[in-house]
This record gives structure tokens, C-alpha cells and sequence, in this order.
């Protein structure tokens, strides 16, 4: 295969590109009229964040590229910068596929005082901002007039006959309620996302939809539902079956943010041994943000649905790896 910079191949791409530096400007524009202010952190940290399943490539000096802005943005946020964005190149140590990199672009954006309902409707007025009406991708074709709000306990209960709050973190019963034989070693998480890739995801592919208030083991980094502590104020938006962004309200509780990290230290050094320090600056930082939501959207994603391009290598200038 020729290289990605050979005139028949750029040239092939051109009108992706072109089509991905105006979806830039429009960003800019979009959040520039809305009173936020872009912000640049750095890519190299110390400490790359807490995922268990998300591997950073480590540099010399007991540095890493980060996999997400996400803890430098929020220190912002705790010293007063108030609504911001930022496009950040970022970096997972993952397999390539038609829509997974090693390298690609995060927009993410944290405004204080939102609600998740209001977050969502900022994320709906900016989709309608920068793409066509109607987006296709992967021979799935939807309109933006209209988005899906739907419960992941909603979800489960339409789509695979299951009371998911109802199995706990018991596997067992998961598989049990789900009619599924259990594989070996498989644990309720591992059923948890099996279940959301085969049977949510495909039965909300033709509607654009937000997969909200997830089950508090899912947490992460957001704040548990006040109404319902079983879930969390946590959402995901799928567009043609792609998973396009992923957004909380902001946990603002140092201690129950630092007992969610040390349970996700002690799994991930199970599975791939120690690894870099706790990050003690972003846990003082959160203590001091203002409540607020933010989300993450992945910016290629956005490309290909804009343009229909079937790789995430078709949206990229030079990409590194390369599906065929």
C-alpha cells in the first residue's frame, strides 16, 4: 500500500479534510458565540488518568501522553476559568481499526452550572451547527431534527427484556436475567458493555440517541443521580451506531472521587502492574470546581459522520495507522 501523503491517495481524502477544517472553524465559531474560551494543556503529564482499560504510551522522564485534557482542564475550572474548550490531539495505546486510532482529536468542553438535560441541549444545538440535517455513515442515514433521551435501565428493559439496576454488580444474575451463558471469567462489567454492544447498540442506531443515567459502577467521573444513587448523572450519545461522545456532571467530592481512583489503581495494577502516581494536584482541584457539567466528543467521529468516510484514517492528514 502506498503511503498516505502519495498525491492518489491525498487527493482521494482532500474533500474530507477540506470538510474537517471547516467543521474546526465552525467549532470555533459555535463556542466563541456562546461566551467559552479555548484553552490548550499539555499533552505530556505525569499522571494520565485513572482508566483501568485505557493504556497511555509512556515518554522518558516519568512522563505520559495523555488520553484525555480532562484532569488539566478541570484544574482550570477550579481556578476560575469559567466556560472552556479545547481541541487536544490525544494519545491510547490501542489496536487501529475503521474507527479507533492510536492518535486522534478530542473536543471536549466543561461549562459551570449546567445540568446534564442542559448539557444535552448545547450538545444538540452544536451538532446542528456544524453538520448537514441528515448524516450517513456505515449505511445508516439520520436526521437531526429530533434526538433520543433514553435511561440506560430504559434501554436494557426495552431492548434486551432486562431490570438492569436489578442485578447489582452480581454477573450471575445478569447472565441469568439476559438468557446468556456466562463465559469464563467474565464479570458483570464485562456482561454489562457485551450486552450494550449487542443488543443497545444496534437497536438505537437509526435515532440519534443519548444513553444517560448509567449504573453508578459506571460512574467514572460523574456524580451519582441525588434522586438515585443507583445511577449516575452520566451519558453517552450514539449517532449511526457510532459512539460519538461521553459526558457527566462533574463529581466535586475529593474523598469519593479519591476511593473511586484507588479501587481502579488496585484493578489496573492487577492486570498490567504499578504505573504512574496518583494525581494529588487534580484531587485538590476538584474539591474547589464549581459544579458543573463537560463531555468529551470525539472530533474524527464528527468528520466521518459529516462526510460519510468509512475509516478514521480517511479524516486524519496523516495517520499513523491505517486500516484497509
Amino acid at each position: 500500500m502506498s503511503q498516505p501523503w502519495a498525491p492518489a491517495r491525498l487527493e482521494a481524502r482532500l474533500p474530507y479534510l477540506r470538510r474537517r477544517g471547516l467543521i474546526t472553524a465552525a467549532t470555533r465559531a459555535f463556542f466563541a458565540a456562546r461566551g467559552y474560551t479555548e484553552v490548550e494543556t499539555p499533552y505530556a503529564v505525569p499522571a494520565p488518568g485513572e482508566e483501568v482499560h485505557l493504556r497511555p504510551f509512556g515518554l522518558s522522564g516519568g512522563l505520559y501522553l495523555h488520553t484525555s485534557p480532562e484532569f488539566a482542564m478541570k484544574k482550570l475550572l477550579a481556578g476560575g476559568a469559567g466556560e472552556i474548550f479545547q481541541l487536544a490531539r490525544v494519545w491510547r495505546d490501542e489496536p487501529a481499526s475503521p474507527t479507533h486510532a492510536a492518535e486522534f482529536t478530542l473536543l471536549e468542553w466543561y461549562a459551570p452550572g449546567a445540568s446534564m438535560a442542559g448539557l444535552m441541549d448545547e450538545v444538540e444545538n452544536y451538532l446542528r451547527a456544524v453538520l448537514p440535517p441528515v448524516v450517513s455513515w456505515g449505511g445508516i442515514s439520520v436526521s437531526l431534527a429530533s434526538f433520543q433521551r433514553l435511561s440506560i435501565a430504559e434501554a436494557f428493559f426495552a431492548h434486551a427484556g432486562i431490570d438492569i439496576l436489578a442485578t447489582g454488580d452480581d454477573a450471575g444474575a445478569l447472565a441469568a436475567a439476559a438468557g446468556i451463558w456466562r463465559r469464563e471469567a467474565e464479570n458483570w462489567e464485562d456482561l454489562f458493555f457485551r450486552l450494550l454492544l449487542e443488543r443497545i447498540e444496534p437497536a438505537i442506531a437509526g435515532t440519534p440517541t443519548f444513553l444517560t443515567h448509567w449504573p453508578a459502577a459506571q460512574a467514572a467521573l460523574a456524580r451519582r443521580d441525588p434522586a438515585d444513587p443507583r445511577v449516575a448523572e452520566r451519558f453517552e450519545l450514539y449517532i449511526c451506531g457510532l459512539e460519538l461522545a461521553n459526558a457527566f456532571v462533574e463529581l466535586t467530592d475529593a474523598g469519593e472521587q479519591r476511593a473511586r481512583f484507588e479501587a481502579d489503581r488496585a484493578r489496573r495494577h492487577a492486570m498490567h502492574g504499578p504505573d504512574w502516581p496518583m494525581d494529588e494536584d487534580f484531587l485538590a482541584a476538584i474539591a474547589q470546581m464549581p459544579p458543573c457539567a463537560g463531555i468529551a466528543l470525539g472530533f474524527d467521529r464528527l468528520v466521518m459522520l459529516a462526510t460519510g468516510a468509512a475509516r478514521i484514517s480517511d479524516v486524519q492528514w496523516l495517520p499513523a495507522q491505517e486500516m484497509g
